[in-house]
């Protein structure tokens, strides 16, 4: 086989791996392709140079927008450099509506990760299923954590089991994030996530959703909670009037966090 035909089957065999998978590490392509890591970074620097794959921490993902992309579920490692400055932003407002004293669940996702960083150091007791979260709060926090029982799955970061069960805990808002939102309304990839959002929602009095714009042109394969469910959306400035009127029908409070570029 050629040089060039090496390559060109190298690159092939990349993209394969991402039509099975949102994320790959290069560790994953050494399973499938006969080449040296050093190879393999440069094949991903050239794909991703041509827009056909996206480099991302710790591996390759498909490009953002695609069909593909937006029907899987990332692992919370790569969503976590996603839309850093809109997540941050979204997490700042909901900081302020949280009072010291708050009995509070957190669920897992990367806004959310961001969103309980900022709570590290009041006088609150949080209820998370997120090993990353609770990871972060036992090492940097004064807070009060309580951390579901289960198992861990690794991808999303989730600590659950069906047989185990939930603390007795009630909380005056529950704060978690979504793969996407739509008419449906909240939609996740992973069934677990499915079951874990049903039982938590019903331990709090409120429901407040952190997501970005993005989340609302995601189609994700399983419904999780109704519109009418949520109390309120925190997103961003590129929320179509479209999108916040579909919100703000259900009797749902809107919040825009501000874009800090423009302030």
């Amino acid at each position: 086989m050629s040089v060039e035909g090496g390559e060109q089957e190298r690159h092939r065999l990349i993209q394969a791996a991402l039509a099975e998978r949102p994320f790959a590490t290069v560790k994953d392509l050494l399973d499938v392709i006969d080449a040296s890591p050093a190879t393999i970074r440069r094949d991903i620097a050239k794909l991703h140079q041509a827009g056909v794959i996206r480099k991302v921490f710790g591996g390759i993902a498909l490009p953002e927008g695609t069909p593909a992309q937006r029907r899987h579920a990332k692992p919370f490692e790569e969503n976590r450099v996603l839309n850093v400055d809109a997540k941050t932003a979204i997490a700042r407002v909901a900081e302020t509506l949280c009072r010291d004293g708050d009995s509070l669940i957190v669920n897992g996702g990367t806004t959310c990760f961001i969103f309980a960083q900022l709570l590290a150091r009041r006088s609150l007791k949080i209820y998370t299923n997120s090993m990353p979260v609770a990871a972060s709060l036992w090492e940097s926090g004064v807070c009060h954590v309580t951390l579901s029982g289960g198992e861990l799955h690794r991808e999303p970061g989730i600590v659950f089991s069906p047989g185990v069960a939930e603390p007795d805990v009630f909380a005056s808002k529950f704060f978690l994030g979504a793969q996407g939102i739509g008419p449906s309304g909240l939609m996740e990839s992973h069934p677990l996530l499915v079951r874990v959002t049903e039982r938590l929602a019903q331990r709090a009095d409120e429901i407040i959703v952190l997501a970005d714009s993005s989340k609302f042109d995601i189609r994700a394969r399983y419904p999780v909670l109704p519109i009418a469910r949520i109390s309120t959306v925190i997103t961003d400035a590129r929320l179509t009037e479209a999108q916040a009127d579909m919100l703000r029908d259900e009797g749902v409070e809107v919040i825009v966090a501000p874009d800090r570029a423009t302030e």
